[in-house]
């Protein structure tokens, strides 16, 4: 069992790809996926050999077709002959034939269960009776159970992958593009593993909003435990784009859930080489890790819907605040940490709160929780500190890590409490070596992943992967260049059709790989301009912006 305050892994069943076990107590597993063509051995087994280098314990591939799927076969001897025995997974999108011939030739598949049997989706409401919609569950099971008794007489791990963007219609149709929906999705593979007692499979439930990936993950973890089950899980926040922002969201998501005990192996998806995710990931995963044997933080008998939020004062300013950007400390404030007893203060002034705790989130939810069920209506501001681990000052690299750095643990730390409710404003102590505005870009960029506070252009933007059909950081790059000054949209830019108008769903335009050299311009979920020269796409889409802008 989880808990709200202290942090414990959570106990897991173990799963198994070819070397690398995964769940329970086994270590928090560091994954990536490369983005060259299967087919093309040579380059796929480099890239891959580049990410196990990097830390990388499993390198997973895509395997639109039954050919790309025979061919990972190729791809783990050349690295074998290299003496590099990763395991290498596979990516199956909208094709069983392509999973069922990747379970004779990998160590770990992973299935979408929006497409492995249901049709690709089309955003269309669906009416089925309670009879109609055992047939579609009865169609799951026909080509589903043979699929795991492959994987079973081969030693093959299976991954169950849900992506909020690739929800199908029948799904979308019953439960609605909630987290519901996300979970029931997988449930309903689960059950039917269960039946047949099949039990190497590792779980993924992933979506590009932070809040929609946590809440999604949590509601997962609930119904397995009110079911019996207990599958390891993977963890990762879609599309998370590149950059600050890319690790940000990811630390945000990821972390916070780390922080509960959660997760089991995890990817940091970025818009850049998949090799430069390891370290990305490694930090995430240690500075969370380290939390293990904490001293012990108070347990309060009654947990309130804790949101500090709403029970406290409103702060003068217009958004939840940084202190630091549009607010500095006051004298008159009162300066609490968590070692103390929380009390009640006669006035209404704000509560700058600290803590010594290893356990940072944990300790101070306890205090905030205690805090409010004494009948606080005092503002919480929360306050951390962040030591770097070299001198930012050395050399512009060394200060280009330690700003990562920050940007990971204060993330890590953060999130939790803002997802939560537990702030009424934020404060970041760091090394005098960053700028004031690299600190507060990193302060707004949390406040952004988890949608407190929207202060720039955000990117729904994918990982780039063998399905990608652009140069996918060269795109971002220019789509940025000519957007960033839009505050408050929300771009995605996808690779494929696999996750673009679905993942990209809570995007306000979205520019979409097509095939080779050709694009398509979605408002939404709606297509706009389909099928495009490449060379078109980007005038195309600001025409777009610029023609909403004007009519507003």
């Amino acid at each position: 069992m989880t808990s709200r305050y202290n942090y414990r892994r959570r106990t897991s069943s173990v799963a198994r790809a070819g070397n690398v076990e995964i769940g329970d107590d086994n270590p928090i597993r560091i994954q990536s996926m490369c983005n060259t063509n299967t087919n093309d051995t040579e380059a796929s087994a480099a890239q891959a050999r580049r990410i196990a280098d990097a830390g990388g314990e499993l390198v997973r591939l895509t395997t639109q077709g039954v050919r790309e799927a025979a061919n990972m076969a190729a791809i783990r001897e050349a690295l074998a002959a290299g003496g590099c025995d990763v395991p290498l997974v596979a990516d199956v999108h909208f094709n069983p034939n392509a999973a069922f011939e990747a379970a004779t030739t990998c160590a770990k598949v992973r299935i979408n269960p929006g497409n492995f049997v249901d049709a690709a989706r089309t955003f269309k409401q669906l009416e089925f009776t309670d009879e109609e919609y055992a047939a579609e569950l009865a169609k799951i099971r026909d080509k589903f159970v043979p699929f795991l008794e492959l994987c079973r007489s081969n030693s093959t791990c299976v991954r169950l992958g849900v992506n909020h963007g690739s929800l199908s219609d029948r799904i979308m149709s019953r439960y609605g593009d909630t987290p519901a929906g996300m979970v029931e999705s997988v449930m309903e593979f689960l059950r039917i593993a269960r039946e047949v007692d099949f039990g190497n499979i590792v779980i993924s439930v992933k979506a590009s909003n932070v809040t929609v990936m946590v809440a999604t993950v949590r509601l997962l973890v609930q119904e397995m435990e009110r079911e019996g089950m207990n599958f390891p899980l993977h963890l990762g926040v879609t599309e998370a784009g590149d950059g600050e922002d890319g690790r940000i969201k990811s630390a945000a998501g990821i972390g916070t859930l780390l922080a509960e005990g959660i997760g089991d192996t995890i990817r940091v998806s970025l818009s850049e080489d998949p090799e430069c995710e390891i370290p990305v990931a490694v930090m995430l995963r240690d500075y969370v890790v380290a939390r293990a044997g904490h001293e012990a933080v108070p347990e309060p008998a009654e947990v309130l819907p804790g949101n500090a939020r709403d029970h406290a004062v409103p702060l003068p300013v217009a958004e939840f605040p940084v202190v630091g950007l549009d607010m500095e400390l006051s004298a008159d404030w009162h300066y609490a940490s968590t070692e103390m007893e929380p009390k009640l203060y006669a006035d209404e002034l704000p509560v700058v709160l600290s803590t010594p705790s290893l356990n940072r989130p944990g300790a101070m939810k306890s205090w905030i929780d205690r805090f409010v069920a004494l009948g606080a209506k005092n503002p919480v501001i929360v306050m951390m500190g962040f030591l770097p681990d070299e001198d930012p000052s050395a050399s512009a690299e060394a200060h280009a890590r330690a700003l990562d750095q920050l940007r990971i643990e204060a993330a890590a730390d953060f999130a939790p409490l803002l997802l939560d409710g537990y702030a009424s404003g934020i404060a970041i102590v760091a090394s005098e070596a960053f700028s004031k505005d690299e600190v507060n870009g990193v302060a707004l960029g949390i406040l952004q992943a988890v949608r407190l506070r929207i202060s720039k252009t955000e990117y729904i933007a994918c990982p780039s992967c063998g399905r990608t059909l652009f140069d996918l950081q060269k795109t971002l790059a220019e789509v940025k260049a000519a957007t960033s000054h839009l505050k408050g949209l929300k771009i995605g830019v996808m690779g494929c059709i696999v996750n673009g108008p679905g993942e990209m769903a809570d995007a306000d335009y979205g520019y979409v790989g097509a095939g080779p050299g050709r694009v398509s311009i979605y408002k939404g979920k709606t297509l706009v301009e389909k099928n495009i020269p490449a060379a078109e796409a980007l005038p195309a889409l600001l025409a777009l912006i610029e023609a909403d802008r004007t009519k507003k």
